[in-house]
């Protein structure tokens, strides 16, 4: 076991734990055999074959559409990026990882014993993760976004950034990024949110059968404040919304 997949699972709440933690894939599992896909979009996300394209075609596509052909959307990505993933000793929790393209980034510029864990559901994206986007301070878990492995108050920086909107109930996911956020750190997330264009009857039917879910303007937000975060601040830019908030000292 790497030294950062070590950390990793000193990290993790006990209570929370299955009886046995497979690490023979390089990531710690959580969750024992995959279970069938509920949804389209999690079937796809759970495929090797897209798993493989994810990284290097279908989310740059997919970025540019958030900003309907633009560039606005990815701008505000990177910057983000590079504010969550500052210099620091920090843990940094990416919530639905994927291959774990953003992972790798958070990860580059911490220091000493700051160590960034991304965590998703699929087998093939982490995989991917673990042969496209390891690093010394990076390591990966199998988990459920809806019930994550750590205690209260235990992550510097929590963020799920491009998969809020595929994954089933998405508050409880937004309640669970406030419950293990520590004091005085922050939570970041980029998702959809609704326009004149998305509220069409079309991208309506075509997302709810997809498994894609469009937020309202002030839900992703008010969730976060009826959660007891504070300084929430929402930047909208075409089809997408990135919210950030703090949770108080």
């Amino acid at each position: 076991m790497s030294t950062a997949l070590a950390r990793a699972r000193q990290l993790l709440d006990s209570s929370r734990l299955p009886d046995g933690i497979d690490d023979s894939r390089g990531y710690l599992d959580l969750l024992g055999p995959p279970e069938t896909a509920a949804t389209s979009t999690l079937w796809f996300m759970q495929n090797p074959v897209f798993a493989l394209v994810y990284e290097r075609a279908w989310r740059p596509v997919f970025t540019r559409l958030f900003s309907l052909g633009g560039t606005s959307t990815k701008k505000f990505d990177t910057r983000l990026v590079a504010h969550l993933g500052r210099a620091g000793k920090r843990t940094v929790l990416d919530v639905a990882c994927g291959p774990g393209n953003y992972t790798r980034r958070l990860s580059e510029r911490l220091t000493g014993e700051g160590l960034c864990i991304g965590l998703d559901f699929s087998i093939p994206m982490l995989t991917r993760a673990v042969a496209d986007n390891s690093g010394e301070r990076v390591a990966y878990i199998r988990g459920d976004a809806r019930q994550l492995p750590f205690d209260d108050n235990s992550i510097d920086t929590v963020c799920c950034l491009a998969a809020l909107y595929l994954i089933p109930e998405p508050h409880e996911v937004i309640d669970e990024l406030a419950r293990v956020v520590a004091p005085g750190g922050e939570v970041a997330i980029f998702t959809s949110v609704h326009t004149p264009l998305t509220r069409s009857r079309v991208v309506t039917k075509i997302a709810n059968v997809g498994g894609y879910h469009v937020f309202g303007r002030n839900e992703v937000t008010d969730r976060l404040r009826n959660a007891g975060l504070v300084d929430v601040e929402q930047t909208i830019t075409g089809l997408a919304q990135y919210v950030t908030a703090r949770k108080p000292d």
